[in-house]
C-alpha cells in the first residue's frame, strides 16, 4: 500500500474548490470527490433555483444530494500524510515569472500544458489528464496557455463570452445577445473569427504583394546607382583625356569640371541610397508585420484574436512607387560634348560657354518627380482658386458665390445656349483648366454628390452613360450617395470605404498621372488613388443626382 502511495500525486485527491487536501470527503452521484464542507457552501449559493450542479463536470441534479462521507477517502487522505510523495519535477517543469501556471497545482506551480477555454483554467500534463479521460471534458476547447482567461467572462453575466456583437465591435455572452445586445447583428466569435481570419488572409497578401513590389523598386534603384556612377565615370575618363590635350591654362578647369561632376554623381547617389534605404526599412517592417499576422492567424483563442486584430491589422503608409522616375539613360554624355567643345573652342568657350559645363552637370537628375504632399498643409501648397463655368452648367443649376457654389433646383434656369452646355445630367465643369500640380476642396450639403475631374471634350449631350462623369473614358468621379462611397470610370465602379464627411479633397499631379480623393474632417484620409495617364489638361467637375433639389456643392476658398 505504501509503494502505491509513492505514486500519487498529492493534487490527485485534493478538493478543486479549495485546492487543499480532502477534509471529510464525499464523493457526489457524478463521481466527483470534494471537502463536505466546500461542496455544501456551493450548494447554498445554488439553492434559490434549486438545481445544483457539479463545479468541475457541470452536471446538474434535483434533488440536492444527500452527502455521505467517504471513508475509503478520508482513509487514503490520511495515510497520504504520512508517506513521501515521489522527487519534485526539475525547476524547468515549475512555472516562472513569464510563463502560465498550472490553476490546479498546489504550491510550487508547474508550468501549464493547455488552457481550457470552458473551465477557463490552465493544467499542467498532470492535472490536464481529465480532459483526455472524462468524455465530458473532451468536449473542452483546448488552446496554448494563455494568462487572459478571464477575459473571455462577461463582466455582466459571468458567462463565457462565445458571441460577437458585430454593431458594437465587442465580444459577448449569449445572455447579452437577448438583452442588452438584442436587436443587433450578432454571430458566434467562431463565425467572426473565420470572417476576420479573410480579411488577415488578404492583408497577408497585399504586404506580401508590397514586399515584391519594393524589393522590385529596390533593384531598379541599385541599377540606376550604377549607370550613374558608370556614366559618371566615362564623363570623368573623357574629360581628363580632353583637358590633357590643353595648354596648363585649362589644367584648372579640368580640375573644376571633375569636381563638379563627382560632386553631382554624390548628390545623386545619395539620393537614390536614400531612397533605396527607405524602401529597405520598408521592406523589414512589413516582413515584420507579416509575421505578426501570421502569428496571429494561428491564434487558437477566438477573443484574442479579435482583441489584437485591429490594432495588427492597421498599416502604415506605403512609399509610393511613383515618386521613382528614371530619366532616359542620359547622365553626364552631355559634359563630355561640352568639353570637347571647349577644346575646340578655346577662347569662346572661357569667356562664354563655361556656364554649359555646369549646367550640363547640374541637370543629371535621376528621380525626377517629388514625393506627394502627406498632410493638408502640404496640400495646400498646390491649392488652386477654381470656379465653375456657366456655360457648361446644366439648366437646372443655379450657381452663385462668384460662381463657385452650385444648387440643384427644380426650375429650369433662363442659361443662353451654347454648345459646351450639359442638356442630359446635371453637372457643371470649372472654367480653368488643370495641368501640373492642383489641389482643391469641395464642401458640400445635401443626400447625393458628385466630385470629378474630365477632359474638355467630354460629351455634352445624351444620358449619364454617354457624358456622365465617370461612364466614359474621358472622366473621372467619386459619387457620395446615403453615406456611403463610390468611384467610376469608364462605366467601371469601384466601391470606395471611408468616414462619412460634407468636404472632400482632390489632388491632382498631371504629370505623374496621380488623382486622388481625401475625407477631409479634423484629419486627411485617403478615399480613393488613381495612376493613370493624362493626354489632356482637366477641368473640375460637379455632378447632382437627380431629383434631390436642394442640394448644394461649393469649390472652397483655401487662401
Amino acid at each position: 500500500m505504501a509503494q502505491k502511495g509513492d505514486q500519487l500525486d498529492r493534487e490527485t485527491i485534493s478538493c478543486s474548490i479549495c485546492l487543499e487536501p480532502l477534509k471529510d470527503p464525499v464523493t457526489i452521484p457524478c463521481g466527483h470527490s470534494y471537502c463536505m464542507s466546500c461542496i455544501k457552501t456551493h450548494w447554498d449559493g445554488e439553492d434559490e433555483n434549486n438545481i445544483y450542479s457539479c463545479p468541475q463536470c457541470r452536471r446538474t441534479f434535483t434533488p440536492r444530494p444527500d452527502l455521505v462521507k467517504s471513508t475509503v477517502l478520508a482513509d487514503l487522505v490520511e495515510r497520504l500524510k504520512n508517506i513521501t510523495l515521489h522527487a519534485a519535477p526539475a525547476d524547468h517543469c515549475y512555472a516562472g515569472p513569464e510563463d502560465v501556471a498550472c490553476d490546479v497545482c498546489t504550491g510550487r506551480k508547474l508550468k501549464a500544458l493547455k488552457s481550457c477555454l470552458v473551465c477557463l483554467a490552465s493544467y499542467c500534463e498532470k492535472h490536464l489528464q481529465p480532459h483526455d479521460d472524462v468524455a465530458p471534458l473532451k468536449k473542452h476547447k483546448l488552446v496554448d496557455p494563455s494568462e487572459k482567461l478571464q477575459e473571455n467572462i462577461c463582466s455582466r453575466h459571468d458567462e463565457v463570452m462565445k458571441m460577437f456583437c458585430r454593431t458594437d465591435q465587442q465580444s459577448i455572452c449569449y445572455l447579452c445577445s437577448v438583452e442588452e445586445h438584442k436587436g443587433h447583428d450578432t454571430v458566434s466569435a467562431a463565425a467572426e473569427r473565420t470572417e476576420r481570419q479573410r480579411e488577415l488572409e488578404v492583408s497577408r497578401q497585399n504586404i506580401q504583394q508590397r514586399i515584391q513590389d519594393r524589393e522590385k523598386d529596390v533593384k531598379m534603384l541599385q541599377q540606376e546607382v550604377e549607370a550613374v556612377s558608370r556614366s559618371a565615370d566615362k564623363a570623368v575618363e573623357d574629360s581628363e583625356k580632353i583637358f590633357t590635350e590643353l595648354i596648363s591654362l585649362l589644367q584648372k578647369r579640368s580640375s573644376d569640371v571633375k569636381q563638379q561632376i563627382r560632386s553631382q554623381q554624390e548628390t545623386e547617389v545619395s539620393q537614390v541610397k536614400e531612397l533605396q534605404e527607405k524602401l529597405e526599412q520598408e521592406i523589414t517592417e512589413l516582413k515584420r508585420k507579416d509575421a505578426e499576422l501570421k502569428q496571429l492567424s494561428h491564434t487558437e483563442d477566438h477573443n484574442q484574436f479579435l482583441h489584437n486584430y485591429p490594432s495588427l491589422s492597421q498599416l502604415s503608409a506605403s512609399t509610393d512607387s511613383s515618386s521613382i522616375n528614371i530619366r532616359p539613360l542620359r547622365y553626364f554624355e552631355d559634359v563630355t560634348a561640352a568639353v570637347s567643345e571647349l577644346r575646340d573652342q578655346l577662347q569662346d568657350i572661357l569667356r562664354e560657354k563655361w556656364t554649359n559645363i555646369s549646367l550640363a552637370v547640374t541637370e543629371v537628375d535621376v528621380l525626377l518627380s517629388e514625393a506627394e504632399p502627406k498632410t493638408r498643409a502640404e496640400f495646400l501648397k498646390y491649392s488652386h482658386e477654381i470656379t465653375l463655368d456657366p456655360n457648361t452648367a446644366n439648366t437646372e443649376l443655379f450657381l452663385s458665390d462668384g460662381n463657385r457654389k452650385a444648387e440643384l433646383m427644380s426650375q429650369h434656369q433662363l442659361y443662353s445656349s451654347h454648345p459646351d452646355r450639359f442638356t442630359g445630367c446635371c453637372q457643371v465643369l470649372s472654367k480653368e483648366s488643370l495641368t501640373g500640380r492642383c489641389y482643391w476642396e469641395v464642401e458640400w450639403g445635401g443626400g447625393g454628390v458628385g466630385v470629378a475631374v474630365a477632359y474638355k471634350d467630354i460629351s455634352r449631350a445624351g444620358d449619364s452613360n454617354e457624358c456622365g462623369f465617370g461612364f466614359n473614358d474621358k472622366s473621372w468621379a467619386l459619387y457620395y450617395q446615403t453615406n456611403s462611397y463610390k468611384f467610376w470610370f469608364n462605366k467601371i465602379k469601384t466601391p470606395v470605404s471611408g468616414p462619412g464627411s460634407s468636404r472632400v479633397g482632390v489632388y491632382l499631379d498631371h504629370r505623374a498621372g496621380i488623382l486622388s480623393f481625401y475625407n477631409i474632417s479634423e484629419t486627411m484620409t485617403l478615399l480613393h488613388r488613381v495612376q493613370t495617364t493624362f493626354t489632356q489638361p482637366l477641368h473640375a467637375g460637379l455632378y447632382f443626382y437627380y431629383p434631390y433639389y436642394g442640394d448644394t456643392a461649393e469649390l472652397c476658398k483655401l487662401k
